[in-house]
């Protein structure tokens, strides 16, 4: 594997990913998807919506750690779910 597919990861298949329940909120699918990093964990995650038959994504990665994958998980909906509130679909843009 080369140098960009490790930093990128772009060698993973889906397969090799955990399967992340999402949360539904105000018709939008939130996915916590927490990075271990240094015996902690990155706020990370997906939010998704479909519009007009397409699936729209916006992944972000937050700066924020949290001791717990539970507590980074619960920190991620609560961050996504005040993101929706304030941008709604213009997220996608």
């Amino acid at each position: 594997m080369g140098f960009f597919s490790k930093l990128f990861g772009l060698n993973k298949s889906a397969s090799h990913q955990p399967a992340v329940e999402p949360v539904e909120y105000k018709g939008y699918l939130i996915y916590p998807e927490p990075k271990a990093e240094g015996g902690q964990y990155r706020i990370a995650g997906r939010i998704c919506k479909d519009i007009d038959g397409e699936t729209q994504t916006h992944v972000f990665i937050r700066s924020d750690l949290m001791g717990s994958k539970a507590d980074a998980e619960t920190f991620m909906v609560n961050k996504a779910q005040m993101f929706i509130d304030q941008n709604g679909d213009s997220m996608f843009r």
